[in-house]
């Protein structure tokens, strides 16, 4: 059984080392999102501009590059994907 299971895994491996397509298409996937920190580096860069918080997470666009919607403001931070929560 150990013996299957360290084959089965070496195969998984290996599919993935060959399938470079796949491997190519996530790792631009999960690059084209912006992450939790770069959102609120956003905020600040926003706020630096324009001496008030923005009130919509569209007001950060000039600021960021990737998607941006999963994300919303709250009390003037990013909350969504890898954020910690609100408290």
């Amino acid at each position: 059984m150990v013996a299957a299971t360290v084959t089965l895994g070496v195969v998984g491996t290996s599919y993935a080392a060959f399938n470079t397509d796949a491997l190519t298409d996530r790792a631009q996937t999960v690059a084209g999102v912006a992450t939790c920190r770069a959102v609120d580096q956003a905020v600040l860069a926003y706020v630096a501009a324009h001496d008030a918080p923005p009130k919509r997470i569209a007001d950060l666009r000039p600021y960021l590059r990737g998607d941006i919607s999963g994300y919303r403001l709250v009390q003037g931070r990013a909350a969504g994907p890898g954020c910690p929560a609100a408290g």
